[in-house]
């Protein structure tokens, strides 16, 4: 990034599945001078769960880490995991734990609300996206249906990084790329929308106000973080998004992330609605749209598989039949949640290490398979791909994606672009620009290029194939 300067410092917070960074950044330069993290707890029970109060504690222990620089900060905003479902009662204090979104429970109420409010293609042309387990529609009505005394106590119902600003500022706010993952948030009308509240027995008056873009939440007014009272907050917004503002990214950038889960995405000017429900029609935090898919299973289903068969995660051998679908956790794309994991075409000379590349290729093929369907019309075929998240940095995860997509690579040398992006979007706010232009002026998407090699068409058509002739059984 770039050289440093005495520009103000700026506050970008990544509230994940797994823990909350924080990166105190130079607002001109990109600049990262302090860093903090803080580990979360989450259930490993029936359901994925985590208690709202310790993202809170979290937010704090990282800011702490930051020293100094964070006593200075001018402005800051919070990128959080999208799709959470967070209950406050009359006080503002979690009902429950939060629901979040990965947790799949929720299969049973997904398919109804589907079905009930006009089929996959009513939903993609009002709402923007066929709701999954994970969007918070779907969570809401299974706390209704499983625990309707939580659902009766809760008076708010809030989005994880909702929850964050709300304890910083004191407003109750939201912004539309956050509030796009909920499936009562209507992209056809950027509001909320009254038949889909109605029919799952939500109030608007217990959701938060939709900001528009580059407006402020606030500004703090706590003291019980060690962050400057009166300093501005940023709206903030969902992790997906905050990561495409990390990047700076412009129209036609296809970008895979590869972490707990995977992602594949791209800024549009035009509205998604995918009535396959295989891509989810986001808004971005800027103004223009972000369709996305997503996998459940990505590096952590990898690395189980290396673990059970005794490998380092990076000891790949070429070569084999060996077919291994890794839905070790169900899965959102393709929408199976009750599959688990698929083995096929093992032999006699099938090697650990061709198992474990089969494992990768499974994993990349999911992602690489909505691609298409994520890009806009005229993309060019060979534009690069942005490879992001902690799999980035792996070789075996690297080779894979180049030998499946077909498409150059580029690995970003910028990490947390989580925060990096809720950095931009508190920098963008302070100074008065386009927060993914200040990314692209902090240079956050440099990095080494890999160039394409030809796809595995071998591969990919086996994969295809025994994804298509094990329906029934991953559907079971």
């Amino acid at each position: 990034m770039g050289a440093q300067s005495a520009g103000p410092l700026v506050v970008g917070v990544d509230s994940s599945t797994q823990a909350t960074k924080a990166l105190v950044v130079d607002a001109a330069t990109g600049t990262v001078v302090a860093r903090g993290r803080a580990p979360h707890t989450v259930s490993d029970g029936d359901g994925k769960e985590s208690d709202p109060r310790q993202w809170w504690r979290a937010l704090d222990q990282a800011l702490r880490q930051c020293g100094a620089a964070a006593r200075q900060a001018s402005a800051l905003s919070v990128g959080g995991q999208q799709h959470g479902l967070v209950t406050l009662d009359a006080a503002g204090e979690p009902v429950r734990p939060a629901l979040l979104w990965n947790d799949v429970r929720p299969a049973p109420q997904s398919e109804r609300l589907i079905a009930e409010l006009g089929g996959p293609e009513s939903w993609a042309r009002r709402i923007g996206s066929v709701p999954t387990p994970a969007f918070t529609v779907a969570k809401w009505a299974w706390l209704r249906a499983a625990e309707p005394a939580a659902a009766a106590a809760t008076a708010a119902v809030r989005l994880p990084h909702d929850y964050l600003t709300q304890r910083l500022t004191g407003q109750s706010v939201t912004d539309r790329g956050d509030a796009s993952g909920t499936g009562w948030w209507a992209s056809s009308t950027e509001s909320y929308d009254a038949r889909v509240l109605d029919h799952v027995g939500l109030s608007p008056e217990a959701l938060p106000r939709v900001a528009l873009p580059g407006e402020a939440a606030g500004t703090v007014r706590t003291d019980e973080l060690p962050v400057p009272r009166g300093a501005l907050v940023a709206v903030g917004t969902g992790d997906n998004m905050a990561a495409a503002l990390g990047l700076g990214l412009r129209p036609g950038a296809p970008v895979l992330s590869l972490g707990t889960s995977g992602t594949v995405y791209a800024v549009s000017p035009r509205r998604p609605a995918d009535p396959t429900g295989t891509v989810a029609g986001f808004a971005d935090a800027r103004g223009d749209w972000l369709p996305l898919a997503c996998t459940l299973n990505c590096t952590l289903a990898v690395d189980r598989v290396a673990a059970l068969l005794g490998r380092d995660r990076e000891a790949v051998e070429a070569g084999g039949t060996a077919v291994l679908l890794p839905f070790l956790d169900g899965e959102r794309t393709p929408n199976l949640p009750r599959a688990s994991g698929l083995v096929h075409g093992l032999r006699y000379d099938t090697t650990a290490g061709q198992l474990l590349q089969a494992a990768y290729d499974g994993a990349v093929f999911a992602l690489l398979q909505a691609l298409d369907r994520v890009l806009d019309e005229g993309t060019a075929p060979d534009a690069p791909l942005l490879l992001i998240g902690g799999g980035a940095r792996g070789r075996a995860w690297r080779e894979t994606v180049r030998r499946l997509s077909g498409r150059p690579v580029v690995v970003p040398q910028a990490r947390e672009l989580v925060a990096l992006g809720a950095a931009a979007q508190a920098a963008g706010l302070l100074l008065g620009e386009d927060p993914a232009a200040v990314a692209r002026r902090w240079g956050t998407a440099r990095g080494p290029v890999y160039e394409a090699r030809e796809r595995d068409a071998a591969v990919w058509d086996r994969l295809a194939a025994t994804l298509a002739d094990g329906d029934a059984l991953l559907r079971r």
